[in-house]
């Protein structure tokens, strides 16, 4: 009974195993894969991170390529300590290079510039010295040909006139806005109010009144102007001995504070009484006329071309400036016509100049400093000559 049972039992297990197998094969072959997977994945993990610790801690004394998948990582520089430092240089000699030897300097740039001709620099004395006016006209020879022609033309100038600085400067406050002739009919009847040239002094011209003045035809503005500069000398302000002795440009500040004395009298007062060689009027209708001619010129130039144009004429400027008034006074053509048209002569169309720009002076406040935009205040340019 035991043994039909078990047998029984067991052609039923046998059933359902056989019933159920290929599902289990399938099962299987899924278990059996992924434990295969699983065990896979680590042994690859655990041979990577070896690769990557032995590759970090090895020291490469070869550049072999290695033949792993893995990129090499580069090498590392170890850092040596000063002492090391320096007993590996000591040991490794540097290799030497050719080095050009050092200048002091820090850099020099050596530029190669074309040599230009080095013009020797000419200090001009005054006019009235010896030779000086022959020295003069051979620079304004070769400085300017067309000078040169003008210089054949006309006898040379003389600065042969001497007087001291205030009775000049005195003169030609009188001079201003007069005709020659009247000019000097004025002139002379001050002199004699004074007591003769030596007594046009500071302190003689302030005891004069402008009542006296006004009697020897002395107009109430030449009075003040008269006793303004009588007062400048009184005070110290100028004097005859610091007058010759400064330069052109603090001559031309200091004067130019006189009232009634502009740059154009300035001008004509350091030629013609100081003898200065170097004296551009470029306020000057004459010159200015005769710059116009000598370059054929449309129009008069500007003061600022008068620079310009007469900058090869240093330093004899007023050697150059007499030869232009003598040009104008001799050039018989229509250009000059044009300038004396309308009055008859140069020295009227410049006298009708000065009268409007002493108008102009009127209404600007005088200053204790430099009036620069005064321009043509002063006597006949060929006044000293008399």
């Amino acid at each position: 009974m035991t043994l039909r049972t078990s047998a029984a039992a067991y052609d039923a297990v046998a059933a359902d195993l056989i019933r159920r197998r290929p599902q289990n094969r399938g099962q299987s072959n899924m278990v059996e894969k992924t434990q295969a997977e699983a065990l896979t994945q680590p042994q690859q993990t655990t041979i990577t991170e070896t690769t990557a610790n032995a590759n970090a801690n090895a020291q490469p004394e070869t550049d072999t390529p290695s033949t792993s998948k893995i990129p090499p990582r580069p090498k590392k520089l170890r850092k040596l300590s000063p002492e090391a430092k320096s007993q590996t240089e000591a040991e490794s000699p540097k290799p030497t290079r050719a080095t050009a030897p050092k200048s002091s300097s820090k850099k020099q740039i050596v530029q190669v510039q074309p040599k230009l001709r080095q013009i020797p620099r000419i200090i001009a004395r005054a006019l009235s010295c010896e030779g000086e006016i022959e020295a003069s006209l051979r620079h304004l020879r070769s400085a300017d040909p067309n000078l040169s022609r003008l210089i054949d033309v006309h006898q040379p100038p003389t600065f042969d006139t001497f007087q001291t600085p205030f009775l000049a400067l005195t003169k030609s406050i009188l001079y201003q806005q007069l005709a020659y002739k009247a000019g000097t009919s004025i002139y002379t009847r001050f002199i004699t109010l004074c007591g003769g040239e030596a007594g046009v002094l500071p302190e003689n011209v302030l005891n004069l009144t402008p009542h006296q003045l006004r009697q020897i035809g002395v107009s109430g503005r030449k009075a003040s102007y008269l006793h303004d500069l009588a007062r400048k000398y009184q005070n110290g302000i100028l004097s005859d001995s610091s007058i010759v002795e400064m330069d052109d440009k603090s001559l031309f500040t200091m004067l130019t504070m006189v009232n009634g004395i502009g740059s154009w009298s300035v001008h004509m007062f350091m030629i013609f009484s100081l003898h200065r060689p170097d004296v551009l009027p470029v306020n000057d209708l004459g010159v200015r006329k005769g710059v116009q001619l000598l370059h054929n010129l449309e129009q008069l130039p500007r003061p600022s071309q008068m620079e310009q144009l007469c900058e090869k004429w240093r330093p004899y400027r007023s050697v150059a400036s007499w030869y232009m008034w003598r040009f104008v006074e001799a050039k018989g053509t229509p250009s000059t016509a044009a300038v004396v048209a309308a009055s008859g002569s140069l020295q009227e169309q410049q006298q009708q100049q000065q009268q409007h720009q002493e108008q102009q002076q009127q209404q600007q406040p005088q200053l204790l400093e430099s009036i620069n935009s005064i321009i043509n205040l002063g006597y006949s340019p060929f006044c000293f000559n008399s």
